[in-house]
């Protein structure tokens, strides 16, 4: 059966040269797997909105032909056999693998965005004294697609916080943005692009990045005169190589990820660069990753390297508080969301690293980690361990719960997924 799959028009030549080859041999998926999602009494969700795109074209000869039209995404029934590039989508990890598509916005300093389009994945050009290489005025964003159990409908989460966060970031760097109209609309053109890209249900999903960058050439210490704003994506499995198992972190008590008055609340390219030295280090003595305290202290929790804390003491769970050193996760947002409706009591508050030491749990959360369980934290060469080399009981359930909401499992009462049928 021919499909058609929604694409806008494309300009290839662009700002990039070619994109490199990489495999796309699509073949037939069919979800047959049969999946009876845990019951959970205080849950009330329902689903959310659908929504459309802009572009269409046709499969002809295991290729794309591109055309300009107003159209949705042709699904003639929800068995509709989807189709998928050739993947190991067993063996995906987290990496980047180039797919088909990203989308390109341009904009000036005036905050005028032009209209964006689709183009070839593939490199771009910018003049060596763009304001994001001399300066690091750039911003970052990730979220996630996954395919759900009928193997056609794909589903983004609560893209609109991705793009709420982007603004606030962009108005501390100086910064034009899109608007959340804009943001959202191109992350789901983008998404349905390169549809055949999201990994079948219960093998991965579709990690998005939209960037934002200061393009336009300046020598002076000055705001850029030109951005853009791309997004590309990329198939993905687990972040950590342990998978869903528990991961082993060492508490950082000399590097720190951010200062009062600093950037460490907004998601500003620097603050990863910033990490990768204690990081590296830990790594090479075998730990998963980092985990930072308050720089003034020394004593109060802040974050891991790109993903938020938690402890759970007598099933009352502690999280750090916003407070402008920490970046607002959006999958803490939500954790702490689904753990109300669940009935725990959630505490948002300075978090000491003796509470730690002493937890019943802990765990990380975060766009690429989902929700992923501590196994032990080592601090000042004293190794304390929690469980039993699993998810501990608390953790288990809310990441049952946000796994369950994103993948379209059990209702969304929440309004926090679009479907992009």
């Amino acid at each position: 059966m021919e499909r058609a799959a929604i694409l806008p028009s494309v300009n290839q030549n662009y700002l990039l040269f070619p994109s490199r080859a990489f495999s796309t041999r699509r073949h037939s998926f069919s979800s047959t797997r049969n999946f009876s999602p845990p019951s959970f009494s205080s849950i009330k969700l329902q689903h959310s909105s659908s929504s459309s795109s802009s572009v269409s074209s046709n499969v002809i000869n295991g290729g794309i032909s591109l055309t300009r039209c107003n159209a949705v995404l042709s699904n003639s029934s929800s068995t509709e056999v989807s189709e998928l590039a050739d993947v190991d989508w067993d063996n995906i990890g987290f990496g980047l693998k180039p797919t088909d598509y990203m989308y390109v916005m341009k904009c000036n300093i005036d905050g005028d965005f032009s209209k964006g389009e689709l183009q070839r994945f593939g490199n771009i050009e910018v003049s060596p004294s763009a304001g994001v290489l001399n300066y690091g005025q750039g911003l970052f964003e990730g979220l996630k697609a996954y395919r759900k159990e009928d193997g056609n409908n794909i589903l983004l989460f609560r893209p609109e916080e991705n793009a709420n966060r982007m603004r606030n970031g962009a108005e501390r760097m100086c910064m034009p943005a899109p608007t959340v109209e804009q943001f959202v609309e191109a992350v789901k053109e983008t998404v349905l692009a390169n549809k055949h890209w999201v990994p079948p249900p219960g093998k991965g999903s579709l990690y998005v990045r939209p960037l934002l960058m200061g393009t336009g050439a300046v020598l002076g210490l000055a705001p850029a005169p030109e951005y853009t704003f791309i997004i590309y994506v990329s198939p993905v499995g687990n972040y950590f190589k342990e998978g869903v198992a528990p991961i082993n972190l060492i508490v950082e008590n000399e590097f720190h990820r951010a200062t009062p008055g600093g950037t460490g609340g907004v998601k500003t390219i620097g603050n990863y660069a910033a990490v990768l030295k204690a990081q590296s280090i830990a790594k090479a003595k075998g730990y998963s990753d980092v985990l930072y305290l308050d720089c003034v202290y020394k004593r109060f929790l802040e974050e891991v390297s790109s993903c938020n804390i938690f402890i759970v003491k007598d099933n009352v769970i502690s999280t750090p508080e916003i407070k402008g050193t920490i970046l607002p996760g959006i999958t803490r947002k939500s954790i702490i969301d689904v753990a109300r409706t669940q009935g725990f009591q959630v505490e948002e508050r300075n978090v000491t690293v003796d509470e730690l030491l002493e937890a019943d749990e802990v765990f990380c959360t975060g766009t690429a980690v989902v929700v992923s369980p501590v196994g032990s934290v080592t601090y000042k060469g004293k190794r304390v361990s929690y469980g039993e080399g699993t998810f501990g009981t608390v953790s288990k359930q809310l990441y049952t719960v946000l796994t369950s909401l994103q993948m379209g499992l059990i209702e969304d009462n929440m309004n926090w997924t679009v479907n992009l049928s």
